[in-house]
């Protein structure tokens, strides 16, 4: 049998959805990811099983947009870029 987590990222050098959503987080460096870390608190106290996701990601958008769902999206997390 084969083993199911052998597909996931973390196991193929990838980051994860919640990695590569602290590390955009950390990208930000201003108010916009310390509300984006109050927002994702919230959620996960809200609904501890909600899925951290990354969707969306484009040429204009390489990292995408952090998504949380449970049985559908509960939120996105799009960052609007400072001008």
């Amino acid at each position: 049998m084969a083993n199911e987590t052998s597909n996931a990222p973390e196991s193929m050098g990838e980051e994860t959805p919640s990695q590569l959503i602290g590390a955009r987080i950390r990208e930000l460096g201003d108010w916009r990811g310390e509300t984006l870390v109050r927002v994702r608190a919230l959620i996960k106290q809200a609904d501890p099983d909600a899925v951290e996701e990354v969707k969306w990601r484009k040429p204009s958008s390489p990292g995408g947009v952090p998504v949380w769902s449970h049985a559908g999206t509960i939120c996105t997390g799009e960052i609007a870029r400072a001008q």
